[in-house]
């Protein structure tokens, strides 16, 4: 979520320094308008293209690592006890 919201941010303050030329109007103009829809569809299109291409190679990364750290074959967890537990003695 944080690095989400400072992509967001970077796209916004990347966008407005590009295209807000004149703060002395409360509402955009129509050209301030879409440079600003223009920019953030760039932005937004190039995000997407990279998330995807990091998607595609996170698995190949976490098998190297775990080749490299030698990580365990099975799965982790408590380990069994090898004498099954003594049945209540009836008296």
């Amino acid at each position: 979520l944080r690095d989400f919201l400072l992509v967001y941010n970077r796209m916004t303050e990347l966008c407005f320094r590009h295209c807000v030329c004149n703060l002395n109007y409360r509402l955009l103009t129509g050209r301030e308008e879409s440079c600003l829809d223009s920019c953030a569809a760039r932005l937004v299109r190039a995000n997407h293209r990279l998330m995807g291409a990091y998607v595609g190679l996170v698995p190949a990364l976490l098998q190297r690592r775990a080749a490299e750290h030698g990580a365990p074959a099975g799965p982790s967890g408590p380990p069994a006890s090898p004498e099954p537990a003594p049945e209540p003695a009836e008296g």
